[in-house]
């Protein structure tokens, strides 16, 4: 999965690897943190944090955990915090149904994935079965 590389212009902040409950905890602390050192206001603050929870959530439950990376750069003229997920879990079988509202392939309530996508400005997500997630959110500064 090479589809999702960053962009050789943006700065890599932090490293978080996600392997218990609280680690999700910890890193998305950490984003919190990360979102009002740039100058986020408190409603982005939330959006980005709350986005990244169910993300972080998503790949502990789903593929174990994984490894979430932290970057500022510039995106289609935006100066963004960019956060990929990245795990190797058994990837998600169908893309197109999982990011629809109500699906789960769990016991959830089916809005993670589409609701990560409305918190944030940008989202990219790639799944190969059997290799694992890649999902990039992205917020303005």
């Amino acid at each position: 999965m090479t589809e999702l590389i960053p962009d050789k212009n943006w700065d890599r902040i932090a490293t978080y690897t996600i392997q218990t409950e609280n680690d999700i905890v910890t890193a998305r602390q950490y984003i919190r943190f990360h979102a009002k050192q740039n100058g986020m206001g408190i409603v982005d603050q939330t959006r980005i944090t709350t986005a990244v929870s169910e993300l972080f959530r998503n790949m502990y439950q789903y593929a174990g955990g994984g490894e979430v990376y932290v970057d500022l750069g510039e995106f289609t003229g935006h100066r963004a915090l960019i956060i990929t997920c990245v795990d190797e879990g058994p990837g998600i079988e169908n893309l197109e149904l999982a990011m629809n509202d109500g699906y789960t392939s769990g016991v959830g309530m089916g809005y993670g994935l589409p609701g990560a996508k409305r918190l944030v400005d940008e989202f990219s997500i790639e799944s190969k079965v059997n290799k694992g997630t890649k999902v990039r959110v992205m917020k303005w500064i």
